[in-house]
């Protein structure tokens, strides 16, 4: 029969594997009269964190899609102008308007919708990075 060793009180912090009492090796207090050891609430804090998180990406996303849409605008436009049938090298600054013919074909032209009745889409200022930006007005 094996030899039972006595058993300590709850109160003693005793390593039985090590056969000491390491009471002061503890990241803990271990005496009676110590605080009790609480887990504090943390759900309302993640919640309202996760909340605050959660709308800067939503903002973050509406703001990189407004880019994007503006983006791929222009990208349409310049796709449509640089398609265009024209005749003439445009020049830097200036304003062009452009135009479908009779077949839905683009055209560009300096003369402006005032003065004709062409199927007007548009006018445009070529700027110094070689892009059409659209005048508005």
């Amino acid at each position: 029969m094996s030899k039972k060793e006595p058993k300590k009180p709850d109160q003693v912090v005793f390593d039985g594997e090590k056969g000491s009492y390491d009471a002061a090796l503890k990241p803990y207090s271990t005496n009676l009269g110590a605080p009790a050891i609480k887990v504090d609430d943390v759900t309302t804090w993640k919640n309202t964190n996760v909340h605050k998180v959660n709308h800067h990406f939503k903002t973050k996303f509406e703001s990189l899609k407004k880019e994007y849409e503006a983006m791929m605008e222009t990208f349409e436009y310049n796709n449509l102008i640089y398609t265009a049938k024209f005749s003439f090298e445009p020049v830097l600054g200036e304003v062009y308007h452009l135009y479908r013919d009779k077949n839905g074909e683009p055209f560009l032209s300096i003369i402006s919708p005032k003065e004709c009745s062409w199927d007007f889409v548009g006018t445009f200022k070529l700027t110094t990075d070689k892009l059409w930006e659209q005048v508005k007005g």
